[in-house]
């Protein structure tokens, strides 16, 4: 490695989950299709999604949600809001590709939404 090979433009690295079974994949790419309000990302690209399980025509669906300020009443409302919009969104866009059970939970394993 040269002094300055540092600088060179390096390979990036490809994104997202790898070597992931095809119904996992497939409900990865579902989810896809949910956008969060405000920013106007999707919840996978935003980094939201962090687990998932899929058994048949179930799913358990685990999200990474951030907290509001608990001194922000504001702030707290709006958080309380987008979070509500994301969650109907994954439940609605699961159920119309035909999963029946459907549950969300957030990083400490509470569950969130059901379907």
């Amino acid at each position: 490695m040269g002094l300055f090979d540092f600088l060179k433009p390096q390979k990036t690295p490809k994104r997202g989950p790898r070597n992931l079974p095809p119904e996992v994949s497939e409900v990865v790419k579902i989810l896809e299709k949910v956008k969060d309000p405000e920013t106007g990302l999707n919840i996978v690209e935003e980094g939201l999604l962090y687990g998932l399980t899929v058994k048949e025509n179930t799913v358990e669906v685990f999200l990474l949600m951030a907290r509001a300020t608990p001194e922000c009443h504001a702030c707290q409302m709006l958080a309380i809001n987008v979070q509500s919009k994301i969650l109907d969104g994954i439940v609605s866009v699961l159920r119309r590709e035909g999963f029946n059970k459907i549950k969300v939970y957030n990083e400490l394993g509470l569950l969130l939404a059901e379907g």
